[in-house]
C-alpha cells in the first residue's frame, strides 16, 4: 500500500480519483457583458425564446433537443427573476418567426408585442452555438437579456466550454461533485466526461451564475 500512494501522486491520478476535488483552478467565463450589478427593480419576469441553433448542422440541431431543458431548469434553479418559457409556435403568432437570436434584425414592435403577449419584463434570447457529443465534449452558448420596456442589454454571454481544456474540466468535475452527487449516486469522473447533458447543464449552470440578481 506504501508504493501505491506515491505512484498515484506522480501519476497525476490523485487529481481525478472518483470524490476527490481536482486540483486545476476551474474555468471562469471572461465573455460575459454585465449592465449593473443588480437587474432593475422592474424586472420580475423574462421570457426566455426558444433555444436557436444552425438549422442546417445536424449537431447542433440534436443539441438544441438535449440541452434547452438543461438551460431551462438552470435559469429556475437560480430564482433571479420568473421564467417564462415562450413555445415556438406563440412566438410565430406574435413575431411572424419561431425562433431569433439577438443577431437577427429585430421588427420594431418585437419587444412591444411580447410585453404585451406575455407579460414579461425583459426577454431572454438564446442560441447553441457548439455542440460536440464525443470526447473532448464541447459547448457553446450566446445568450443575451434585454429590457422589454427599453431595449437595453442587461446581461450578456458568448463562451465556448471545451472539456479538453484543463479549466474547464476541473470546473465541470467540481459541477458535478456539488451538484450532482444527489442525482447520479456516487459522482463518477466519467459522467461528466461522457454525458453530453451533463456537460451541458455544468456550462450552463456557468453562465447563469453571473446573471445579475435582483
Amino acid at each position: 500500500m506504501s508504493a501505491l500512494v506515491p505512484c498515484l501522486l506522480l501519476s497525476g491520478c490523485a487529481a481525478t480519483l472518483p470524490g476527490d476535488q481536482p486540483l486545476t483552478a476551474s474555468y471562469r467565463p471572461a465573455n460575459v457583458f454585465v449592465g449593473s450589478p443588480t437587474l432593475p427593480p422592474n424586472v420580475k419576469r423574462v421570457a426566455v425564446l426558444p433555444l436557436a441553433s444552425d438549422e442546417h448542422n445536424s449537431d447542433l440541431v440534436a443539441g438544441r433537443e438535449a440541452l434547452e431543458p438543461v438551460l431551462l431548469s438552470e435559469l429556475m434553479k437560480s430564482r433571479k427573476f420568473e421564467v417564462s418559457r415562450l413555445p415556438a409556435g406563440c412566438l410565430r403568432l406574435g413575431t411572424g418567426r419561431s425562433a431569433w437570436s439577438s443577431e437577427d434584425p429585430l421588427p420594431p414592435t418585437f419587444f412591444s408585442t411580447l410585453h404585451d403577449t406575455a407579460g414579461c419584463d425583459a426577454v431572454l434570447f438564446c442560441r447553441l452555438t457548439v455542440f460536440r457529443a464525443y470526447a473532448p465534449l464541447a459547448v457553446g452558448w450566446r445568450l443575451r437579456l434585454v429590457d422589454a420596456r427599453t431595449g437595453a442589454t442587461l446581461w450578456a454571454a458568448d463562451e465556448m466550454f471545451d472539456a479538453g481544456q484543463p479549466a474547464v474540466l476541473a470546473g465541470a468535475r467540481r459541477f458535478q461533485l456539488a451538484e450532482l452527487r444527489s442525482t447520479s449516486g456516487s459522482p463518477e469522473q466519467w459522467l461528466i466526461l461522457n454525458s453530453p447533458r451533463q456537460f451541458g447543464q455544468y456550462a450552463a449552470a456557468s453562465l447563469v451564475a453571473s446573471i445579475p440578481g435582483p
